[in-house]
């Protein structure tokens, strides 16, 4: 077997050449700004069904804030958040009409009055997704 040491150090030199602009890229996507934008985990709520059933309401929802000293108050009331939307959801999803789909406007109103009180401020918007009654 025949070892070839010049082919084996221009292979490791275009190698080394071509790592650092992978590398590179990595970096600038932690550098893109600061995080404007949180997900929460889907709210769900008992509901009835359109057939008569139990079933469940349940809500995809997120935190948008611009200003980066009310997204950590955001995040840091995170559970807080959570026990106001989904007390919130209960009784909505309680008192809807059998087989009719959930009112997103009244619950994205109601939600964003229920951000800014556990907030203590303005600053941070409620994003609703996807509403399912399962």
């Amino acid at each position: 077997m025949r070892r070839h040491p010049p082919l084996i150090a221009a292979l490791v030199v275009v190698l080394a050449l071509a790592a650092p602009p992978a590398l590179a890229s990595e970096g600038k996507d932690k550098d893109a700004g600061p995080q404007t934008y949180f997900a929460l985990k889907p709210l769900t709520a008992a509901a009835i069904r359109r057939d008569g059933r139990r079933g469940a309401l349940t809500l995809e929802s997120g935190i948008e804030a611009p200003d980066p000293v009310v997204m950590a108050r955001a995040k840091a009331s995170e559970p807080r958040l959570r026990a106001a939307y989904t007390e919130l959801l209960m009784v909505y999803a309680s008192g809807l009409p059998f087989g009719s789909p959930p009112n997103v406007d009244y619950l994205g109103a109601e939600m964003q009055k229920a951000t800014d009180k556990v907030l203590g401020r303005k600053g941070a918007r409620v994003l609703l997704g996807t509403a399912i009654v399962n």
